[in-house]
Formats: structure tokens, sequence, C-alpha cells
């Protein structure tokens, strides 16, 4: 492995050693790995996750392990608590319309996109916390990267 690395998890920071210790951290998102026994080869240490990467010499690849990565099932569970609310929403709107020109007329549309917005809202949430997706960090990462793109058009 080349030093110094990107951050897997990041992709902005650059991993360091740390003193008198056989793990890294990225000096972006603060996340600590340690090595899996194998050359260049890399887990998320502070995370409920066991999230692995492998170094194939230009970037990180994810390692899948058995049980540890949500298969199709959550996937397919997630869909249906999404649009399921959704379609039962949309379809009680197209069978009990409101009356034409009453003031309200625009509400069941609102509250069938407000339904899918909502449920979406929950599934992606449920994913960032169980994955510990840093969306700060990838946030200051692209306000940085617009930054540094700006200077560099200026000069």
């Amino acid at each position: 492995m080349e030093s110094p690395c990107p951050c897997p998890v990041c992709r902005s920071g650059e991993l360091t050693s740390l003193t008198l210790m056989d793990a890294m951290s990225c000096n972006f998102c603060r996340h600590i790995f340690v090595p899996n026994g194998e050359p260049d080869v890399l887990t998320l240490a502070d995370s409920a996750v066991a999230l692995t990467w492998r170094w194939n010499g230009k970037r990180w690849l994810g390692v899948q392990h058995g049980g540890t990565i949500v298969g199709w099932e959550a996937g397919l569970l997630g869909a249906a608590f999404v649009l399921f609310p959704t379609m039962v929403m949309g379809f009680s709107a197209y069978l009990f319309p409101p009356l034409p020109g009453s003031p309200w007329a625009w509400f069941p549309l609102f509250w069938t996109g407000l339904t899918f917005c909502a449920h979406l809202v929950c599934v992606v949430w449920l994913a960032v916390e169980y994955y510990q997706f840093p969306v700060q960090l990838y946030l200051r990462a692209i306000q940085q990267a617009v930054i540094r793109n700006k200077s560099s058009i200026i000069n």
C-alpha cells in the first residue's frame, strides 16, 4: 500500500498510522481502521458494522462478508415500505376525488407525495445509520472541492 493512501470511507482524507498502535486513522473523517491480517486489507474499527476494504493499487474495493451486507430481502422490504403506503394514498385519492373547483383540490396529490417522501426518508435514514455513512463529511468534502476548483479557476 502506498503512503499516504486515501480513506475508504470519506475518500477525501488520507490514512495515517496511529502512534504505538497497529491501526490507522483518517485525517478528515477521523475513522479508525485496523489491518485484517491480509496485506492491503483494512477493517473499520469504530463502527457496529465490520466494513472491510481491499486496496487494489489504485483505489479501495469493498469486501463482502456473509451476514454483514444487507441482502435483496431488505431492499424489497424497504421498497414495499415506501411504495405500499404511497399506493394506498394515491388509490384513495383516485377513488374519492375532491369536488371540482374546491379550494382543497390540491391536497390529495400533495398528501400522496408527502407520504412517499416521508417513507423514503425513513428508509434512507435507516440505511445511513446502519452503514454509519458520514453524510456531513461528504457535504464538507464537496464544499472544499468546490472552493478548490473556484480558487484554481481564478489563478
